[in-house]
């Protein structure tokens, strides 16, 4: 047989080996069971793909057929490519089983059958002369954004006083608290935004995309919102800074809030216009705000190095003392303040989390940049705000005078406040004072601790314009999402966007405008204990988001990032919920009145949207009681489920079939067991009081009117009438019919309408189970030795006494320990051939069990199929690793199909037509002679997969379609050649050209 190896053709040359079966996955050697050289007799056709070539165009290597059919499409990613612009399109099961005027590897001139031509899918280059959206990567586009954010007007305003009030223990808490939330935010975040691509819209985006409208709507309105006021904050505290350099030079203009009232309108309508010339304009001013910002801290760690002279001393500046450490260590709280009072002022500071999420739009790669981003910068922003607060509380005393005059005179201290006594200072006079006679200066009054003092003013003008600039552009880009989805009136206004990079440039003036109405109120504190409540609300509901879609179980939720927890989510929501009502219960109060209002309005117009909400798998957990809800709901391919139809018969009859259907439909989605009875039984089904089986399936049965009544209408209507609304079969399962050799003509036809049943009633996949008892020898297995796992019982075994085997009854209830699964997916039919084995992967007995992927390819792009079945596999976030590409092909299968040939010499005087209509079943020479590609292509793989899947615990083989001309018992004895000679159970199986894998959000 074919040598098993991944050399290339040169290294085979000299070797003196013929090519064959190449494996390469990842560059493991062949499995021990291959045979190490190739027979030299081996001849036949190719096994591989119709159309394609060393020299194909890429029109037709976009156009490769399986070897089934050449309009039956082999596995690629553009057929799971979802866009508003027209796409690749796989041909439907009619298509496939209309027969065609030519089928022997020629494309057929028809428009009906053909395949169309390569179409403008997203992601392809844009038209010549036009410039290319502005895209960013993980550490501009994310991290540096994130940290400008982070470092805002409260690390520079804010951050001494909030260390004076509650003490550097207190306040290391209060940091320490605020990363807990954010961290377990931003795990959450990583997780949604790894689960399918993720459009423009941050937060809003993915809330409503995991819990549907109902919870994002509301959430979009209330996080623009607080995006909005986190620009006025920030715009209040660049303001308040060139007020205080003003006055120090008497050049006030109204009074100290009127000042800042002016400054912060002139300021943030700069800004505006920075954001109006575009995404790249913003990024270059945040680069320069981020230097300007190292430049900054690294000053200031400086400035604690430097021993600080008279004037320094008497601002309450000494360098690091341990008197100093000590008495700034405990809280000392002032004018009524508590901890969750200091809490509330310094939580705007870790709001600056998702402003990369805010324009996942403008990112290269939202799924690699959003977590490595985010938590980097999370990271490196906590190391910051730690060192300056521990640095700040151990150089600088609470309370100074600024006057050089307020030294202590010998080494008397009677009647001295304070540790600045300890040190020959004496503030006791302005700590003693109230107003404007008290103390100016020291921890609790912003010291600027320094090398060069002007530097210190430029790092709050960077972070204060930075964040500003940050949350002035976030704010309009997730308005405008809210506003495309059109979930509220008289909003789609926003919604319009201008430029190559989509500005919503109407979004901003709105935002601007609700920006200046909260700098008039010029109160840098009540604006950040207002905008924590949003934020908060904002976090609790990203990470019960996560829970939620964690906890519906969906075979869709599979987020690419792995390092969360469903629970730690849950709490982090809990603890958010928390302190928003800490903070402040009233505003607390109001954000949730706004919530629920909002969401009641969602809630009673029901959109029309489909967005494979965790809401919908949700519902789907809860059945038969929320069946009613359920109906409201449309399908989506995240939330997809084989929901199994298997025609068992008496399910104890067909344990194994039970088994391997429950194997991957337990707890996720729904089996029914059927049985069609061909005469109405005179005596009751005792079986059917069997409490267990009741508990375990449900089972449908119906009875025919007549004897001579057809099967096939009462598989239709098993089909049709089982299951109740969502709860329904798209998936028929049954055994292989083993005795179709000998079975009647009328027998054998009910095979070919079975088919004809599930591709007519749109039937989600038609599956087929073949099981041989295991044996130890390498011969054909004899019908009367298999598995009973039959299509139909022969004439007296009603009661299963043909079952042979023990092996083979428990064959899935047994742990298959590191055996393999091998998947051959020949053809693409949406994917279930790979969701079934991964599916079965998450059960305890096929857990540590390695699927392996065989598909089809040519000796010339072997390597570059492999890669792209590699690269398929990873968007789907399937842990299949080992892909190996089949090549090679040999002899025909005349012995299996020669009682079914039809000769003319079988009845004198006869022509080829006249003996078709008395034998609509055998096998013409026309028909032989047309199909034998077909045929001899199918011997070959039964061959490969013998020789590759020996050791298998199971293997999945994609089902070929028979078309409506092609004999049903040379169908059967595809299917006979195609899975004779195997050692383990053999799953033929096939989708209905749906899709139901998806690597999108929505």
């Amino acid at each position: 047989m074919g040598q098993l190896t991944s050399k290339s053709a040169s290294d085979a040359a000299e070797s003196n080996t013929v090519p064959g079966i190449r494996f390469t996955s990842h560059g493991d050697p062949p499995p021990p069971h291959s045979s190490p050289r190739t027979d030299p007799g081996d001849s036949g056709p190719n096994l591989q793909i119709p159309g394609t070539g060393g020299g194909d165009s890429e029109r037709q290597e976009l156009r490769r057929s399986s070897i089934y059919s050449t309009i039956d499409m082999v596995p690629k990613l553009d057929f799971y490519a979802g866009s508003l612009s027209p796409r690749h399109v796989r041909p439907s099961l009619e298509t496939l089983r209309r027969p065609t005027p030519f089928d022997d590897g020629v494309w057929v001139n028809n428009s009906e059958l053909s395949i169309p031509d390569v179409l403008e899918t997203e992601g392809t280059e844009p038209p010549a002369g036009e410039k290319a959206p502005v895209r960013f990567g993980w550490v501009v586009g994310v991290m540096v954004r994130c940290m400008l954010n982070i470092w805002g007007v409260i690390l520079f305003l804010r951050l001494s006083w909030i260390t004076s009030e509650a003490g550097i223990l207190l306040t290391c808490v209060i940091i320490l608290l605020s990363v807990v939330i954010t961290s377990v935010t931003a795990l959450s975040v990583s997780a949604i935004a790894t689960n399918g691509r993720v459009n423009s819209g941050g937060a809003y985006f993915m809330i409503s995309r995991t819990l549907g409208p109902e919870m994002g709507g509301p959430i979009g309105v209330v996080f623009s919102f607080a995006n909005a006021l986190a620009c006025a904050l920030n715009t209040v505290g660049f303001a308040e800074v060139i007020r205080d350099l003003l006055q120090e030079f008497g050049l006030g203009m109204v009074d100290a809030e009127n000042d800042v009232r002016i400054i912060g309108v002139i300021t943030v309508s700069f800004l505006l216009l920075i954001s109006l010339a575009g995404m790249e304009w913003e990024a270059k001013a945040q680069i320069l705000f981020f230097v300007i910002l190292l430049i900054s801290f690294a000053n200031y760690f400086v400035g604690t190095l430097i021993p600080p002279d008279e004037e320094k001393r008497s601002k309450g500046i000494f360098g690091y003392r341990g008197e100093i450490f000590s008495d700034n260590l405990m809280s000392k709280y002032t004018n009524g303040n508590d901890f969750f009072a200091v809490f509330a002022i310094f939580f705007p500071s870790a709001i600056g989390i998702l402003s990369g999420v805010n324009i996942s739009g403008d990112l290269k790669d939202p799924a690699t940049a959003i977590p490595k981003g985010t938590l980097g910068a999370i990271f490196l922003t906590t190391l910051s705000y730690l060192g300056i607060c521990v640095t700040i509380g151990s150089v600088v005393v609470r309370e100074a005078s600024g006057n050089v005059t307020d030294v202590l005179l010998g080494n008397s201290t009677d009647g001295c406040k304070g540790v600045a006594c300890q040190l020959g200072w004496n503030f006791t006079d302005c700590m003693d004072a109230v107003g404007a006679d008290g103390c100016q200066y020291g921890l609790a009054h912003s010291p600027k601790v320094s090398g060069f003092n002007y530097l210190i003013t430029a790092g709050v003008f960077a972070a204060s314009l930075s964040s500003a600039l940050g949350f002035l552009v976030s704010a309009p880009k997730v308005f405008q999402c809210l506003c495309r989805d059109n979930i509220y009136p008289y909003i789609g206004f926003f919604a319009k966007g201008y430029g190559k990079n989509d500005e919503p440039l109407r979004a901003y003036l709105l935002c601007y405008v609700i920006a200046i109405a909260f700098i008039l109120i010029a109160q840098l504190n009540i604006i950040a204990a207002l905008i924590s409540n949003f934020f908060l609300c904002s976090y609790a509901l990203i990470n019960f988001s996560c829970f939620h879609a964690s906890i519906t179980n969906s075979p869709g939720w599979r987020p690419s990032f792995h390092y969360y927890s469903k629970w730690t989510a849950l709490v982090g929501a809990m603890i958010s919920v928390g302190l928003m009502f800490a903070f402040s219960w009233r505003v607390a109060v109001a954000t949730v009145c706004i919530i629920l209002f909002l969401f009641a309005y969602v809630a009673y117009n029901k959109p029309q949207v489909n967005w494979g909400t965790s809401l919908q798998a949700g519902r789907y957990n809860i059945a038969l009681s929320y069946s009613v809800a359920l109906s409201r709901v449309e399908d989506h391919v995240k939330n997809f489920r084989p929901q199994c139809l298997v025609l068992t018969g008496p399910p104890n009859q067909r344990p194994a079939l039970v088994d391997f259907v429950g194997a991957f439909t337990k707890h996720i989605s729904l089996m029914i067991c059927g049985d069609v009875l061909m005469v109405v039984p005179n005596i009751g089904l005792l079986w059917l009081t069997s409490t267990t089986l009741r508990l375990a399936i449900l089972w449908t049965h119906h009875y025919p009117l007549s004897n001579n009544q057809c099967l096939d209408p009462m598989l239709f209507l098993s089909m049709k009438a089982a299951g109740l609304g969502k709860l329904k079969p798209n998936t028929l399962v049954l055994g292989f019919k083993t005795g179709w050799r000998e079975a009647s003509e009328e027998s054998l036809s009910h095979t070919n309408t079975h088919t004809h049943t599930h591709t007519h009633t749109h039937t989600h996949t038609h599956t087929h189970t073949h099981t041989h008892t295991h044996t130890h020898t390498h011969t054909h297995t004899p019908p009367a030795q298999r598995s009973p796992l039959s299509w139909s019982r022969a004439p007296g075994d009603a009661t299963g006494e043909r079952m042979s085997s023990q092996q083979v009854r428990t064959a899935f209830q047994n742990n298959q320990g590191k055996k393999t699964i091998d998947v051959y997916w020949i053809s693409d039919d949406g994917g279930l051939t790979l969701l079934v084995p991964y599916l079965l992967t998450r059960r305890k007995n096929w857990g540590q069990s390695k699927v392996r992927v065989f598909i089809l390819g040519d000796e010339q792009n072997m390597e570059e199929g492999r890669q792209e079945m590699i690269s398929l596999l990873k968007r789907f976030r399937l842990d299949f690793h080992d892909v190996i590409v089949m090549t090679d092909s040999e002899r025909t299968f005349e012995d299996i199909v020669a009682p079914y040939r039809l000769n003319e010499e079988q009845q004198d005087g006869a022509s080829e037509s006249e003996l078709k209509t008395l034998c609509p079943l055998k096998i013409s020479d026309k028909e032989m002679e047309a199909l034998r590609t077909k045929s001899n292509t199918k011997v070959r793989l039964n061959e490969i997969i013998r020789r590759n899947s020996e050791h298998a615990a199971l293997v999945l083989v994609s089902l070929p379609v028979p078309q409506t001309d092609c004999p049903m018992s040379l169908y059967m004895a595809w299917l006979e050649a195609l899975t004779s000679g195997l050692h383990c159970p053999v799953v033929l199986i096939r989708g209905n050209q749906q899709n139901v894998l998806t690597f999108y959000c929505q």
